[in-house]
């Protein structure tokens, strides 16, 4: 038996319904689907962001690691110690520098190898800082030492010969401890019946110009010859010299000048005494004139007197 056109009627609306469900679901998958293409790209944008200063971070703590290297380099070299280990570290880290230049986009892996590279400059860093203080106690122990040597001459030299291989700020105080220093100056006119007068007298009374002085003892100047050299100046800052009596030309202060008189001798620290006899051969103009005591290119000492 047939079914009639009443008996069908009712299967359209069901299957009508059953479309209707079919297009929600696929709508609700399509938009949570959508949903996970934003999110997803989202999380993407938002990690490459992350990377990103993550790199930046990196590479300024490159920066600054390099720099402090630089500085262990210097450091280390000036005390004497080893640095090939540093200047490998340096070369490294600066190839690293360059790469990442290069680098246009980062990831986890860049990130972990930076991170695992910088800690381990550091911690070679504070290796360094322990060799540091153990070679500056080092140091300081010997300029102790050869501040104790400097009382004993022998032992002096000795330790100036060790340290100024290595010790040029050592080298630079010791010599300023070891220049000769004049003493008891003394500059006399001497007439011509044999007369002296001191610092102040009249041109006339001049014949001859007498000085005369003791080099004060010095426990850490070498025992050697010495040129002693004297320098008369006038009131119009000009050298008093003849080369035909004995003068000469010396070096002051990079600069070549004119010297009054000059005498060779043996320092023996014996605070030996010193006489010089000028005779100039022609009157002394009136005024205040300087006389100075060089050797070795800086000033012993320097008196005044006035001719009237």
């Amino acid at each position: 038996m047939q079914n009639t056109p009443q008996e069908n009627a009712p299967q359209e609306p069901a299957t009508k319904s059953h479309k209707n469900i079919y297009f929600i679901v696929m709508g609700l998958l399509l938009a949570l689907l959508v949903v996970k293409v934003i999110l997803d790209q989202k999380e993407k944008t938002e990690l490459n962001e992350y990377y990103k200063e993550e790199l930046a971070v990196s590479q300024q703590k490159l920066d600054e690691i390099s720099k402090e290297l630089a500085q262990k380099i210097h450091d280390i070299d000036s005390l004497g110690g080893d640095i090939t280990e540093l200047l490998a570290a340096k070369e490294e880290l600066e190839n690293e520098k360059e790469q990442l230049l290069t680098t246009r986009k980062a990831n986890r892996q860049l990130i972990g190898r930076l991170r695992r590279k910088t800690n381990g400059y550091e911690e070679l860093l504070k290796e360094k800082d322990k060799e540091i203080t153990r070679l500056s106690k080092i140091a300081e122990e010997l300029m102790a030492e050869n501040s104790g040597l400097k009382k004993e001459k022998n032992e002096l030299n000795k330790s100036i010969i060790s340290l100024n291989e290595n010790k040029k700020q050592l080298e630079e105080k010791v010599a300023v401890a070891s220049r000769l220093k004049a003493e008891g100056i003394h500059v006399y006119a001497v007439a011509k019946n044999g007369k002296e007068r001191e610092n102040s007298f009249k041109a006339r009374q001049i014949t001859k110009l007498k000085v005369v002085f003791n080099i004060a003892k010095n426990d850490v100047a070498p025992l050697e010859g010495k040129q002693i050299i004297i320098r008369i100046i006038d009131q119009n800052g000009q050298v008093v010299f003849d080369i035909n009596k004995g003068s000469g030309s010396f070096m002051l202060e990079g600069k070549e000048t004119f010297y009054t008189a000059a005498k060779d001798i043996l320092f023996d620290n014996s605070q030996q005494q010193l006489l010089f006899l000028y005779d100039k051969g022609s009157p002394y103009e009136r005024g205040v004139y300087k006389m100075e005591i060089f050797t070795d290119g800086y000033l012993m000492g320097a008196k005044t007197f006035t001719v009237k």
